[in-house]
């Protein structure tokens, strides 16, 4: 069905009619010309924006669209979380071009949904328009945290332990495993347009992604850690500084560290690295540990906290010890297996220079 035949208001009510609100923050959600919230004393709200633009954070010749809704929803959760607090509302604006049908925005709501209500999240609202170009989305994202105990980028002392959560660089891998693929299929479709034949007519085709499943999940499908902040509450341990690593773990360090007025010590072996992540390196003749620091997407935390909370942290499920901070005026440092010290260069993504990398 094209979009046009509901127009804006009917589209969004036939996403959104059988949303069920699930926080008592939420007092309206959807069908007004504002959500109402309504918050009581001690709480502090946390409130983010991310925009995702078709062709520079998503391929949609790769990525389904259940899939899309199921990260934009991710991506916006992962920043509460990495604030020390918990998501409640989230608002979804979306521009359209005209070959995006009904079922098409469907199937986004179905991911976004499934994320929003894994996480005990409200959708409140948010705007539809038309795009002459691509998908854009649009998600702003309210979380609370307790008063005094939202966590910041600028808390970590010298002496504070680094801390990482999950594992590392598959995210990258399985982009680098879905751009492998993609180029082969449209070298055969290149080739098919030589020969003066229809691409349609040619058989379905394969891609070579045995083994590589969980590279291809933690790309698709990445999940933000409503674990590990529960986890942390459960302990009584408060992190000095935190941070979701989005950008590259290089990257955020130096957010960490530059906030913080600190420099830190990383030390490889200590990084957490999946089998199908390094075996994919290897294959891909690439550093495995280059991928780790500066791959971005893996939705994981990093944070540090103090000496003190030694035992009490690394007794946590999926939470390691990395590193730790040190005085500014010493940098920060990779230490590699064989005891050298390399400079840790801020290398992940940065949206705004994109046509470098490419």
């Amino acid at each position: 069905m094209e979009i046009a035949e509901l127009g804006e208001f009917g589209l969004i009510r036939r996403l959104t009619e059988d949303i069920e609100i699930k926080n008592p923050e939420t007092h309206k959600g959807v069908g007004d010309d504002c959500a109402v919230l309504e918050y009581p004393a001690h709480r502090q709200i946390l409130v983010t924006t991310d925009l995702l633009m078709e062709g520079v954070h998503f391929d949609l010749q790769y990525m389904p669209l259940r899939h899309l809704g199921y990260k934009s929803a991710m991506v916006n959760l992962s920043d509460i979380y990495a604030m020390n607090g918990h998501p409640k509302q989230m608002t979804v604006s979306l521009a359209l071009s005209k070959r995006f049908t009904v079922e098409d925005l469907e199937q986004f709501y179905d991911g976004l949904r499934m994320a929003c209500e894994k996480h005990g999240c409200d959708i409140v609202g948010g705007d539809t328009t038309s795009s002459l170009t691509g998908l854009a989305i649009s998600i702003t994202c309210i979380g609370e945290a307790e008063t005094g105990k939202v966590v910041y980028r600028n808390g970590a002392r010298p002496t504070d332990l680094v801390c990482v959560t999950g594992d590392l660089g598959a995210a990258y891998m399985g982009l680098q495993l879905l751009e492998r693929e993609k180029s082969v299929y449209n070298q055969q479709v290149r080739e098919a347009r030589q020969r003066g034949e229809n691409p349609d007519t040619l058989p379905p085709f394969q891609p070579d992604f045995s083994g590589r499943e969980y590279l291809l999940e933690r790309q698709l499908k990445p999940e933000a850690r409503r674990d590990i902040i529960e986890a942390l509450a459960k302990a009584q341990i408060v992190p000095t500084s935190m941070m979701d690593i989005s950008d590259g773990l290089s990257s955020e360090l130096h957010h960490l560290c530059s906030q913080s007025h600190t420099g830190c010590r990383i030390y490889e072996e200590r990084i957490p690295l999946d089998y199908q992540t390094a075996v994919m390196a290897e294959e891909l003749n690439m550093n495995v540990t280059t991928c780790a620091l500066n791959g971005g997407e893996d939705y994981e935390l990093v944070f540090t906290v103090p000496l003190t909370d030694h035992d009490r942290i690394s007794a946590i499920p999926g939470v390691k010890v990395v590193g730790h901070m040190t005085k500014p005026e010493e940098g920060l440092l990779l230490i590699g297996r064989d005891g050298s010290e390399l400079p840790l260069k801020a290398q992940g993504w940065n949206p705004l220079k994109v046509k470098e990398q490419e």
